[in-house]
């Protein structure tokens, strides 16, 4: 019953563009959190900022960000976005889908790290003459980031797996689209996926490493 005869040589010799694609999904994931941590930073301040307008903008963000598929958050930015006239290309969609994604994600991480600092600490640093921006720049901010850095080394491992989605969408230069593209011309499901796997694998086992490594090294005090 089970013929299968495995080529091993053939996905180890697309190892090189292989790696080239993990690259590309480096740099998506890479993005992608710069610009959902800025967007969640931005979140989090319109939930403490007391407009009615803003918290709900922040709010709705989050709950669509958390409760929707991400393949849903992809699609409405490659396609839906285009019954509006803006076209996207697959790269700038899937950075786009994953990016609203991990803001939504890190903006809640946020406000659970606030809820762990009291509130002594930003009226101790009114006490000293600051600003409320300036107290919660210096004192909350940091302070916040430290809580949430851990947290927030999750969503970037998510983040990596989520490229895999961009195939949907058209992608084909990252890691998933450079495997299904290896796979179609040489029908080699099992051996160029299982390849594919074990470079995730090891991308996300890095970045949880390296993470904890800088949260040392950062936080130990």
């Amino acid at each position: 019953m089970f013929n299968y005869t495995f080529h091993w040589n053939q996905a180890l010799k697309a190892l090189p563009q292989m790696l080239d694609g993990a690259l590309v999904t480096l740099q998506i994931t890479l993005l992608s959190m710069i610009i959902g941590l800025v967007c969640a930073i931005a979140l989090t301040l319109f939930r403490l900022s007391g407009n009615r307008m803003l918290g709900g903008f922040a709010a709705a963000w989050v709950e669509i960000a958390r409760n929707t598929p991400a393949l849903f958050q992809i699609y409405m930015a490659h396609f839906g976005l285009g019954n509006f006239g803006i076209h996207l290309t697959p790269f700038a969609a899937l950075l786009v889908g994953i990016a609203f994604n991990n803001a939504g994600y890190l903006a809640e991480n946020f406000r659970g790290a606030l809820k762990a600092i009291p509130d002594t600490q930003t009226r101790a640093g009114r006490s000293l003459g600051m600003t409320s921006m300036q107290a919660f720049r210096l004192i909350v901010l940091p302070q916040m980031l430290r809580v949430a850095f851990l947290p927030a080394t999750n969503q970037m491992v998510w983040s990596v797996l989520m490229t895999s989605l961009g195939v949907t969408v058209g992608m084909n230069t990252d890691l998933a689209g450079v495997t299904q593209e290896l796979n179609a011309r040489s029908f080699r499901t099992f051996e160029f996926f299982a390849l594919a796997a074990v470079i995730y694998y090891l991308i996300a086992k890095v970045l949880t490493l390296a993470a904890r490594a800088l949260a040392w090294r950062m936080f130990r005090y």
